[in-house]
């Protein structure tokens, strides 16, 4: 008999539009509890063209300086061929769509200042969802 066990779930939350960072950590940190894995991972994915995954630390100034990063690599005004947001389309194949995290003890494993955030690049606000697997042992 195996003790290894695979759960999904999916979180839905609505953007306030381009660039919009939203913490999800403590939706992920009660993963590994809620779903008794002792031992696993969480795997996070985030299904959209325009919204990205990231893990830092949640600082308003840090938050700032990934915006400008953001705006630097991929202006907002530029003469693209795709129609009205091709920018927010850019930025986000810059970085993944999503993340996997420990779960060790029953707890899903952060590094000291990092945070799961969501970043909305759309021009719009939207509603989001994030689909969650957690995987492990109980």
């Amino acid at each position: 008999m195996s003790n290894f066990k695979v759960v999904n779930r999916s979180i839905s939350f609505t953007t306030n539009g381009e660039i919009d960072f939203v913490d999800l950590s403590d939706k992920n940190s009660r993963g590994g509890n809620s779903f008794s894995i002792k031992n696993g991972i969480v795997h996070v994915f985030a299904p959209h063209a325009t919204g990205i995954l990231i893990l830092t630390e949640n600082d308003s100034a840090l938050l700032d300086d990934i915006k400008a990063l953001l705006d630097e690599l991929a202006p907002k005004k530029k003469a693209y061929k795709h129609p009205s947001n091709a920018h927010s389309h850019l930025r986000s194949i810059l970085l993944p769509p999503d993340k996997t995290l420990p779960i060790v003890d029953g707890n899903v494993t952060f590094g000291t200042w990092q945070s799961l955030l969501f970043v909305e690049t759309d021009v719009y606000p939207r509603k989001r969802t994030i689909i969650i697997q957690v995987m492990g042992e109980q």
